[in-house]
């Protein structure tokens, strides 16, 4: 959420939605914003990967989304990414719903 609030196109008015999906297997959580949006059939593969970075912004670092995919993936969260340049980007972490019954 803070790449969504930081690395934004300044001429819009900024929005962040966030979301949740649930299923009798699965719960989603969605983040939604309408920022600058990234490439994916060019950086795709590279998402991810520790110091990548996608615009031009000084203070990025492309640490964010590195330290976001691994923490997730460690608790048995998936991600995925949609993502139109100049539009907006939206991430979904979607794991396993879990309930007891007593």
């Amino acid at each position: 959420m803070t790449d969504a609030t930081n690395y934004r196109d300044k001429s819009k008015e900024r929005y962040v939605k966030i979301l949740s999906n649930f299923t009798d297997k699965k719960v989603q959580i969605i983040v939604e914003d309408n920022g600058l949006g990234i490439n994916l059939d060019k950086h795709k593969t590279k998402l991810f990967d520790m110091y990548k970075t996608f615009h031009k912004h000084p203070e990025a670092r492309g640490i964010g989304l590195f330290m976001t995919k691994n923490r997730v993936e460690a608790i048995g969260v998936n991600i995925h990414v949609k993502s139109e340049v100049g539009l907006c980007s939206t991430f979904i972490a979607e794991f396993l719903f879990c309930y007891y019954i007593f």
